[in-house]
């Protein structure tokens, strides 16, 4: 049993000094908890003569980065620095000179994170990853601890707080899609480049780090079809109501006996679905197992003292595990083949929505294209004549593939504009 644990923290930014701050006033319960004090003795950060709201003595801070990779005398490194060619060199390194690690980077989870946990497994070191997906939401440990004994069929989630404080506002306010970014970029909620949020690239990389652990396989992240916010169009948050649905910005992903489906996109989701009423900055992931059935997890996405509690909880289970010795003893090798379903084997229901010559006979011309590709229709709406002569159509249909979505929006392309089209996921039909 070890009287102190040392840590070195690899980023001193938003959760880097919300780490240092929990472990700071925490003292009292993390002893109690372990039966050693924890304490940050080396701190990575760019500038060492910099003002900082930080207590921690400045002399823990260093410049290089091999002051922390090569002491032997810490037994945890904690990279929460971001990026992704940096922050992998180190985790490896860390593994190899037999550290624990823990990280809060989704982007280097989501491309290598297969290949850093079995270099962990290899190594018999830990690997936490918490706070790569949902801040302070515990989903990550839900999936490998708390459902273990379980089988997941499916999870979906709003897993990007940026894109759902967008849509809210959208919603509720009426905002426009550039006056909701902005909003979004003052609070801090979108980062002055905001495209890997908006364009789906963020929760798609979450994405692979749930569905990888829930189905115990290798997903990729050119797995996941992706489509981002831009693809909506004025009207089609109205339109969704209307028809019973809110519309959210969610990744899913299932797992049957044909594969793994995986995708990321902006859907219209039934008003009676638990993920409908998650609104602002707030994250939720919703989970179907065979056993336990549904249940969902939900709390804050992002947030420095949010996400920093899911990393002093990863950094006290590898604290657990060296006062049993007992680190790298969890397997992470995946347990089933990975097989990604072909678009002919994902099935839902759409909403196509159209702009047509208003003239005799155009509803049967469309109509038609979906019989041909034996898409069956569930309900059409018509609206009057604008005044170039041009009318909407918005089609719903039945349950389809997605080769049939993409064939019948393929085919319309020649006689029809398609202005929006959307997955639905409920039942609700208003």
């Amino acid at each position: 049993m070890k009287n102190e644990i040392s840590i070195g923290l690899l980023g001193l930014g938003t959760v880097g000094s919300g780490v240092a701050k929990i472990i700071q006033q925490h003292q009292q319960d993390l002893h109690h908890k372990l039966g050693a004090q924890v304490s940050v003795k080396k701190v990575l950060v760019r500038d060492t003569n910099k003002d900082r709201l930080s207590s921690l003595d400045p002399s823990v801070f260093t410049t290089d980065i091999e002051d922390i990779l090569n002491d032997s005398s810490l037994d945890i490194i904690v990279e929460v620095m971001g990026g992704i060619d940096g922050a992998k060199s180190a985790i490896e390194q860390a593994l190899k000179n037999g550290k624990q690690v823990v990280t809060a980077n989704k982007d280097v989870m989501a491309e290598y994170g297969h290949d850093l946990l079995k270099l962990a497994d290899a190594e018999k070191c830990d690997l936490f990853y918490e706070a790569s997906v949902a801040g302070g939401v515990p989903i990550i440990r839900t999936l490998e601890d708390g459902l273990a004994s379980d089988r997941i069929s499916s999870l979906m989630g709003i897993v990007n707080g940026t894109t759902n404080f967008i849509m809210t506002k959208m919603k509720k306010e009426n905002m426009t899609y550039d006056d909701a970014l902005a909003e979004a970029t003052a609070l801090g909620y979108a980062e002055a480049d905001p495209s890997a949020d908006v364009d789906g690239i963020d929760a798609a990389r979450k994405m692979v780090i749930l569905s990888s652990l829930a189905f115990s396989t290798e997903v990729h992240l050119d797995d996941v079809l992706v489509r981002g916010m831009k693809e909506i169009r004025d009207g089609d948050l109205e339109l969704a109501n209307k028809f019973g649905y809110t519309m959210k910005m969610v990744g899913s992903s299932t797992k049957d006996e044909d594969g793994i489906e995986v995708s990321v996109e902006p859907i219209f989701l039934a008003n009676s679905h638990p993920l409908a009423s998650v609104n602002n900055e707030f994250n939720a992931v919703y989970i179907y197992g065979d056993a336990v059935g549904e249940t969902m997890l939900y709390g804050p996405g992002a947030g420095s003292l949010p996400t920093a509690t899911s990393v002093v909880s990863d950094i006290i289970a590898a604290c657990r595990n060296l006062q049993l010795g007992v680190n790298g003893k969890r397997a992470h090798a995946a347990q089933h083949e990975r097989v990604i379903k072909p678009d002919s084997k994902c099935f839902s229901k759409y909403c196509h929505r159209l702009l047509v010559n208003d003239e005799v006979g155009v509803l049967s011309k469309m109509t038609a294209v979906y019989s041909r590709h034996g898409a069956s229709i569930q309900s059409v709406i018509q609206s009057p004549a604008n005044e170039d002569g041009k009318a909407e159509l918005v089609l719903l249909t039945h349950q389809i593939s997605r080769q049939q979505h993409l064939d019948v929006l393929k085919e319309l392309q020649g006689t029809a504009s398609v202005i929006s089209h959307y997955r639905i996921e409920g039942e609700e039909t208003a």
